[in-house]
């Protein structure tokens, strides 16, 4: 691809994620200056007639720092907290630095049951595009007071990418305290050499990533790398880019060879797969044979029980299951039309014995085709 970054240059829709590490400072809580300049960045890029949604972190830092702690704490209904009395904090740190330049906020948070539930998620998407519209800059942040998985175990990088996919982002922007993604860590070694773009679905960018656990590692890219692959499934860029400096996001808007660009390489699934894909919980596994991954892969068909080798999990009708071939690997992911019980026994027969093997058939496949996501 020839000079991917300035294919930026016509995109419209942006979402723009900032961590923790970058709003704030050591023992101060909220970096105002910070917050400030990217305001000012992003009322350039509004200007420049790009819709932009904000996706931050803070929360539980600000609170800290409101209630007096050093140390970030351990106990669930300590981070609860501190998530319940910085949120005001940092909402109006971003309100404040945003009114000087003529823009008007909006608040929005979410938790993942929010997306997995398909109706509120419809709300969100058009509460989010009613935002936009208005010209209202929407900051989301995740509801920690009340979503306890999210706190112990969710990022704010999936969210942003689940934000674009939500509103069908053009570009996902997030900001991070390195300038890529670089082939080995930089902070230890000073050869390590940037990325300067990719295929989002670039195997060779997981061994570059590292461990996601943390921001150490190799700068903790591995959950930026999965949310630009979540990106891409609506067709999203994304950019993973240095937010230390308060120029950037103008060069990037600019076309400019800032960060590491990683393009969508896939083709985008509708809207309804988006939600289907990636925000519900899968609650079981259906392996198939060989015959059945070719059918569903490669001729887009539905899922027959007849292709069926192994059940696994307690899933009911109608919840989200995982189809993976004989060797473990994911192929796709879909709606079932029976339960575990009755699929372990329709497993391996055609669609025209399951009356006689349960006594009734709801439908003649285990997954319909509408409701079925090919992820290999």
């Amino acid at each position: 691809m020839e000079n991917p970054h300035q294919q930026l240059v016509s995109t419209r829709r942006w979402v723009i994620k900032i961590g923790s590490a970058l709003l704030t400072k050591p023992g101060e809580g909220l970096d105002i200056d910070r917050i400030r300049w990217l305001s000012g960045e992003i009322a350039e890029l509004r200007r420049q007639g790009k819709e932009v949604v904000l996706v931050t972190s803070g929360s539980v830092a600000a609170g800290m720092q409101q209630l007096g702690w050093r140390r970030r704490p351990h106990a669930l209904n300590q981070l609860q907290a501190a998530a319940s009395v910085g949120q005001m904090n940092l909402v109006h740190a971003y309100a404040t630095a945003c009114q000087y330049y003529g823009i008007h906020t909006a608040q929005i948070l979410l938790t993942h049951s929010d997306l997995s539930d398909r109706g509120r998620h419809l709300n969100a998407r058009s509460a989010l595009q009613t935002l936009l519209d208005m010209g209202v800059l929407p900051v989301v942040n995740e509801n920690d007071t009340i979503a306890t998985e999210e706190i112990r175990f969710g990022d704010n990088d999936t969210l942003a990418a689940m934000t674009a996919n939500l509103i069908e982002a053009d570009v996902l922007v997030i900001l991070t305290d390195q300038d890529g993604l670089f082939d080995s860590d930089p902070r230890i070694n000073p050869n390590a050499r940037m990325l300067a773009a990719s295929a989002a679905s670039n195997p060779h960018l997981d061994q570059m990533a590292g461990d996601s656990k943390g921001e150490l590692g190799r700068g903790g890219m591995a959950t930026k790398l999965l949310a630009a692959r979540r990106a891409a499934r609506s067709g999203a860029t994304t950019v993973i880019l240095s937010g230390k400096q308060p120029d950037n996001l103008r060069h990037l808007a600019a076309g400019h060879g800032v960060g590491t660009l990683l393009w969508p390489d896939i083709k985008p699934i509708k809207a309804r797969q988006q939600w289907l894909v990636g925000h519900l919980i899968p609650k079981g596994r259906i392996m198939l044979d060989d015959g059945a991954v070719n059918v569903i892969c490669q001729q887009g068909k539905s899922l027959l029980p007849v292709g069926v080798h192994a059940v696994e999990g307690q899933f009911s009708r109608g919840e989200l299951v995982i189809c993976s071939d004989l060797r473990g690997k994911e192929v796709a992911r879909g709606l079932v039309n029976y339960s575990y019980q009755e699929a372990a026994k329709i497993m391996g027969q055609s669609s025209q014995a399951i009356e006689t093997i349960l006594g009734y058939v709801d439908e003649p496949e285990l997954i319909h085709r509408d409701n079925l996501v090919v992820t290999a």
